[in-house]
């Protein structure tokens, strides 16, 4: 374990007392006693205050789970304070973690109360704070313990889920309960219309009001009670630009699954059933589901996305989504496989909306530079390949926040209520 020391002042004290006394002994100057007295009254009374026992330091943080822009604190556990007077910590700097103060160095007496170092993440994903050095200083400055390293801990940092809404219904429903209205007729309480009664109508739907004024039966149609199954597909094979965290400018990867975070919690809220799909290297796969603990289930694998340049991505993809779902991609659309399986998608019949989150980019200012020809290069085969997918009725909209899918959504519920012809 690690022992009490003398400090620097505390020797510099005892060298200056006893080269004072002995200089004004063996020359006879009283000067020197006097001016080796304060220097004596030092070392003693540091000398006289060293600890005797060895703490125990540890240290905890208050969240181990917190959302992006969120903040915990780091406290420190002493086992025994006696003898300490004064604490000071250093913690080491973290990737997209703020620390206050600014460069994690605290001090403070035990009088006032230990040191907090708060801290605050400022992007998503995994993080590894709290290692840092911890010191302690007894009284009058004469013994230090330590430095010592602390042993540092994992925080689970969840994307920011971005303001957004929609009053837009999903096209189709297909679930059980929830609060967009099925496109099927059926035994429900949201009101479609009124018909002629048929074969096989129940009686409590006869509406007599409507059945004695046209001097036949009616009966009111309603429409089935259903929620909507919402597949989110996920883009995690690359991440283009650099992220500054919520503070500064977003990389793909950092719009992607933001806006992913987002649409899930929106359509948990509204009562719909959202499964999630990963595609990238490690490919994870949510269930469709619905509830807290299934958006948590959802927030925890959007944050456990990483992405890895020497990884091979797939060269086939099947989404898994069949004719009758809701799909949100949410791609910069740059992988060729994945546009080919969302085209697939809609020729099944599935309602697929292409969310577009390269976001705004510029190519540099040297437009003859390598880079940036391969950059305008591939940006001019990405818009070919989106304009396929508008050829095949697949829209494509960027992610620009709340109501970003509400024309779009619309149109696709329009679009479901027209009758299909389909070849035998």
């Amino acid at each position: 374990m690690t022992p009490w020391r003398p400090t620097p002042s505390l020797v510099r004290s005892c060298l200056l007392a006893l080269g004072g006394l002995a200089g004004g002994v063996v020359a006879g100057l009283d000067v020197l006693v006097v001016l080796a007295a304060p220097f004596v009254v030092l070392a003693a009374a540091g000398v006289l205050g060293r600890p005797r026992h060895l703490p125990r330091v540890a240290s905890e943080i208050d969240h181990h789970r917190l959302h992006e822009g969120q903040g915990t604190a780091s406290r420190l556990v002493v086992d025994d304070l006696t003898g300490v007077e004064h604490v000071t910590r250093v913690a080491a700097p973290a990737p997209h973690v703020a620390t206050r103060p600014t460069y994690g160095a605290s001090g403070a007496l035990v009088a006032d109360g230990l040191p907090v170092v708060e801290l605050s993440p400022r992007r998503w994903g995994r993080r590894v704070i709290g290692a840092e050095r911890v010191a302690l200083t007894g009284p009058w400055a004469g013994w230090r313990w330590g430095p010592t390293d602390l042993p540092e801990h994992g925080l689970f940092v969840l994307p920011q889920t971005a303001p957004y809404d929609s009053r837009a219904e999903v096209p189709q429903p297909d679930g059980l309960v929830g609060r967009h209205r099925s496109r099927r007729l059926g035994s429900g309480t949201e009101f479609e219309g009124i018909r002629q009664f048929a074969a096989g109508d129940r009686l409590k739907r006869i509406t007599w009001p409507v059945s004695l004024r046209t001097g036949e039966l009616h009966v009111i149609t309603t429409r089935a009670e259903q929620d909507a199954g919402v597949w989110l597909v996920v883009d995690g094979l690359r991440d283009i630009g650099a992220s500054g965290g919520i503070d500064g400018e977003a990389s793909s990867l950092d719009l992607t699954v933001r806006a992913a975070a987002a649409l899930a919690e929106h359509h948990i809220r509204t009562g719909d059933r959202v499964g999630l799909l990963v595609v990238s290297s490690d490919r994870a796969r949510v269930p469709l589901g619905s509830g807290p603990r299934h958006l948590h289930r959802l927030e925890g694998t959007l944050a456990r996305i990483r992405t890895d340049a020497r990884s091979k991505p797939p060269s086939r993809l099947d989404l898994g989504a069949g004719a009758g779902s809701v799909v949100h991609v949410l791609s910069p659309m740059l992988f060729t496989p994945l546009v080919t399986a969302t085209a697939g998608l809609q020729r099944r019949g599935a309602s697929v909306v292409v969310i577009d989150t390269l976001g705004d980019r510029t190519t540099g200012q040297d437009r003859l530079a390598l880079p940036s020809l391969a950059a305008r290069m591939q940006k001019i085969e990405r818009d070919d390949r989106l304009r396929q997918l508008a050829a095949l009725g697949c829209p494509v909209v960027p992610w620009r926040g709340p109501g970003t899918l509400d024309t779009v959504l619309h149109q696709l519920a329009r679009r479901a209520q027209v009758p299909k012809v389909r070849s035998r």
